[in-house]
């Protein structure tokens, strides 16, 4: 065999190798597409009422911080009575309603106060009847804002 030959087959088997290792040594790496995430819609916290309810008492006197003089839930026929509502929360307005109801569900009376606060406040209703309440169970419902938010019963005997 001719010396040149045999020099040139070793440098064949290399150029071979080569342009077979190549195709996989120079192939592009495959890179995975960026996460994206998406913002999550998080639930947004609910204010608080504005006016929350803290104590409602009955009695049939005031006294001159305007609240009840003495707490009671039995009455007499032709007593006054009061329900005072203590609230706490700021609001540059907020309406206190207070519907009276006789034991079959008969609305005695319904009255509303709108007051502005910025901290406690005491709000007071009232019922009276000349001629005396008949005798049973009645309550009263307090909703602030259009919010029912507690009923508070009494007799009258």
């Amino acid at each position: 065999m001719n010396r040149n030959l045999l020099r040139a087959i070793p440098t064949a088997l290399c150029v071979i190798l080569v342009l077979a290792v190549s195709p996989i040594a120079c192939k592009k790496r495959e890179v995975a597409a960026p996460v994206v995430v998406e913002p999550t819609a998080l639930p947004m916290p609910t204010a608080a009422p504005a006016m929350t309810v803290v104590d409602v008492s009955l009695g049939k006197s005031l006294g001159a911080d305007k609240k009840v003089a003495a707490s009671m839930d039995t009455f007499k026929p032709r007593d006054t009575i009061f329900v005072v509502v203590q609230t706490d929360g700021s609001a540059a307005s907020s309406t206190i309603n207070g519907k009276w109801i006789y034991q079959d569900g008969q609305v005695v009376k319904e009255d509303s106060r709108t007051i502005t606060s910025s901290g406690p406040a005491t709000t007071e209703f009232s019922i009276q009847k000349a001629s005396g309440w008949p005798k049973g169970d009645y309550k009263v419902e307090i909703v602030v804002d259009g919010q029912p938010a507690t009923t508070k019963s009494f007799k009258v005997q």
